[in-house]
């Protein structure tokens, strides 16, 4: 079969790689009709992640059809149509059974590195670095879905497979930051970053309660998108100062839930910004977390501040003072997807949660590599570039 390989540092090809088989009998093979980037596999391609090797096959956002399906399957047969969770996540460890799906002791096979790492084992995650499981990923034709009872959900017939794409991994992410922030009604909240997960962080705040949401980027097409899709009110960060400007508009308070998804490679107009480009080219700091500041300074005393952009390692210059002082609730995590995806699914059908518009560029598999570069350089007003494994 076809599938999108890392070769190296900015180094993308499409090749002919071996199709997946059963291998357990919880195992579905999923034929991909729909999939897409993500902002944290610019990671993956820039070389910020660990345990790459050329060859494998990244992409972790799908929808597609069961093909065929292992012995102990259940709730899935030939021909459903399914979206995936990008997190492999076993149903039954403790940390499934409480609803922290991304930390299942059981969906990475490479536990090691993780320890090694992060001082524990992450979950797994499809084509996300052998850090992560190294499983393959979803830019393929088809694709192995373990624990497929717990990961694969069907989609309503009435939610169209470019809507239900963005339920495998965006739209679950940006509601668990809302979630897991503690946005309650009458809420002001500030989300830092306006791709796919930042707007739906941004929606998720508003069918939470919000009062208000202000999304802050820097690219006047997302902020548009901020605006005309979603309904948030916006910030350009490159023109005005962003903690004033939430300051004003919250009577000097601040946000009341500040939500960063942005990631490791956010960008800063300031002299730190520039500080923080310098020390990640040379390795000296795995991580730029400008956006991650910004909202803990921005964020009103005792509030919540929840990090949903992906974090490889170590960063500089983190306002644990500013932290402390306030009294902030930090959270993060990868995201459950399993605890929201239905719920999504539902939303998604009753017309609540719209999410196709983030489809800017839908393309072939072979036209891949340079609908990565087009979603790397922000040109043409990409948001998403989707790719289809069969056209």
């Amino acid at each position: 079969m076809k599938a999108l390989c890392w070769q190296g540092v900015d180094e993308l090809s499409v090749e002919e790689v071996p199709d997946p088989g059963i291998l357990n009998a919880q195992d579905v093979i999923v034929k991909v009709r729909l999939t897409t980037t993500c902002g944290s596999d610019l990671h993956l391609i820039g070389g910020y992640i660990p345990a790459m090797r050329a060859g494998d096959v990244i992409g972790h956002e799908f929808i597609g059809e069961v093909v065929a399906v292992g012995s102990d399957v259940r709730r899935h047969k030939i021909g459903d149509r399914v979206v995936v969770c990008s997190f492999i996540s076993c149903g039954r460890c403790w940390y499934c059974e409480n609803d922290l799906w991304s930390l299942c002791d059981n969906g990475n096979t490479n536990p090691g590195i993780g320890q090694a790492l992060f001082g524990y084992e992450p979950g797994g995650v499809f084509g996300y670095s052998h850090a992560m499981g190294g499983f393959k990923g979803s830019h393929a034709e088809y694709v192995r879905v373990p624990f497929a009872d717990h990961g694969a959900f069907p989609v309503p017939d009435g939610v169209d497979d470019t809507s239900a794409l963005f339920a495998s991994d965006s739209a679950p992410t940006g509601w668990m930051g809302a979630d897991l922030g503690g946005v309650r009604p009458g809420d002001v909240v500030a989300v830092w970053g306006a791709g796919a997960v930042g707007q739906m962080a941004a929606r998720a705040s508003m069918l939470l309660g919000a009062e208000r949401v202000v999304v802050i980027d820097r690219l006047p097409e997302r902020l548009a998108m901020a605006e005309r899709h979603i309904g948030a009110e916006t910030i350009d960060y490159t023109a005005t100062d962003v903690g004033a400007e939430l300051r004003e508009l919250t009577g000097g308070r601040g946000p009341d839930v500040c939500i960063e998804a942005v990631g490791m490679e956010a960008h800063d107009t300031g002299v730190q910004g520039a500080y923080d480009q310098v020390k990640q080219r040379l390795r000296l700091q795995t991580d730029r977390p400008s956006a991650v500041r910004e909202a803990i300074y921005a964020c009103r005393k005792g509030g919540s501040v929840f990090v949903l952009g992906v974090f490889g390692g170590t960063v500089d210059k983190f306002p644990l003072g500013a932290m402390m002082n306030k009294g902030l609730t930090v959270r993060g995590a990868q995201q459950h997807g399993q605890r929201y995806i239905p719920m999504l699914l539902d939303r998604m059908a009753r017309g609540e949660l719209k999410t196709s518009h983030l489809a800017t560029h839908t393309m072939s598999l072979d036209e891949a590599p340079a609908g990565y570069g087009l979603f790397k350089d922000k040109k043409d007003g990409c948001v998403r570039a989707v790719f289809r494994p069969g056209a």
